[in-house]
């Protein structure tokens, strides 16, 4: 079974130098709603990107994850801001799931806005299979140009995880550069907590990107992450006027 960079929402954006990129830049590990398994943690992400110019600059970013015992979750995404930067990343966006009613509940922190679905069907209690394949667990057929390596098994902040790396071969006619490319993606899964704890993507053409979870606490987390906060409004709501002194 594979595993891949994906998540209920956020996509990896290639982008130009910046100290803040937008909530779709980001890049999230997916957080399955299973019920028995509860936990925070905080997920740290480094990324380095290559300049037109071949020169390259790196970000960071950290964001906070739990769930309960009954499966509702808490997934952050955050800014990107400069490696050697001090600062906490400002939160951008919330999303919240309670797998008991299927409503996914998206924050706006800066707004102080909500925006609210109930969901078809419940999302898998597993992260979604990578895109490119190999026959060991999708049926996708396998090619030339695609190799899977098992990495084993090993600790990783306290849980056992399992590895696979995915190799895409580009081959040198096929690709802006002239030369053959190799992209790798690799995936380290806990079954214990059913997520991803570390996933690694690489493309010499554009850079790395890793998310790693870490600062693992078994238990129930607070439960006011779970709940929608006070004072957010859906988008265009009339905010009441203020009340005048007396």
């Amino acid at each position: 079974m594979r595993f891949s960079l994906a998540a209920f929402s956020g996509f990896l954006l290639l982008s130009i130098p910046a100290t803040v990129l937008p909530a779709s830049a980001q890049v999230s590990i997916f957080l399955t709603p299973v019920p028995n398994a509860p936990f925070t943690a905080v997920v740290e992400v480094q990324r380095t990107r290559v300049r037109p110019d071949g020169s390259a600059f790196s970000v960071k970013s950290v964001r906070n994850m739990a769930r309960d015992g009954i499966g509702r979750i808490h997934n952050e995404s955050r800014t990107f801001i400069p490696a050697t930067s001090a600062d906490t990343p400002e939160v951008l966006h919330i999303h919240l799931y309670d797998p008991r009613t299927r409503v996914s509940t998206e924050l706006n922190p800066r707004a102080r806005t909500f925006c609210t679905e109930t969901m078809n069907h419940p999302p898998s209690t597993v992260p979604p299979t990578v895109r490119f394949g190999s026959p060991s667990g999708t049926g996708v057929p396998q090619n030339e140009f695609a190799k899977e390596e098992d990495l084993g098994s090993k600790e990783i902040e306290g849980v056992l995880a399992r590895g696979v790396r995915e190799t895409q071969i580009i081959p040198a006619e096929g690709n802006e550069t002239g030369k053959e490319i190799s992209v790798t993606d690799e995936y380290w899964y806990s079954d214990e907590l059913r997520i991803n704890v570390v996933m690694k993507h690489s493309d010499p053409r554009v850079g790395d990107t890793t998310l790693t979870v870490t600062h693992i606490t078994r238990g129930e987390p607070d439960p006011a992450l779970l709940e929608m906060p006070e004072g957010y409004t859906r988008p265009g709501a009339v905010q009441p006027a203020p009340q005048a002194a007396k």
